[in-house]
């Protein structure tokens, strides 16, 4: 399952997190990823519900926070990312998008 939580601006930022992942720290270096619950969980979708929001919001002109192996695949099935575009700390891939 995919955390996802939606966050309304002038520009709304789609945050999308592993279940698993969520509530966890991980750091490398300077680098660090705090995957905090308040900010990735609102609902829990399929992976291809995510492919779907990520498709939907794309079109909104949103912006993504995506943490996770699942998250990040749904983010390049929907076609909003390549493997150039995702970095890792500790061995957990993300990536921030702007459409």
């Amino acid at each position: 399952m995919i955390c996802v939580k939606i966050h309304k601006s002038y520009r709304d930022v789609i945050a999308l997190c592993d279940s698993e992942l969520v509530g966890k720290k991980f750091e490398e270096g300077v680098m660090q990823l705090d995957l905090r619950e308040n900010f990735y969980k609102e609902k829990e979708v399929t992976y291809d519900e995510a492919v779907q929001l990520i498709q939907f919001q794309t079109r909104e002109d949103a912006t993504f926070n995506i943490v996770g192996k699942n998250s990040i695949n749904a983010a390049k099935e929907a076609g909003i990312l390549t493997d150039e575009g995702v970095k890792e700390i500790q061995g957990i891939p993300f990536s921030l998008v702007l459409v």
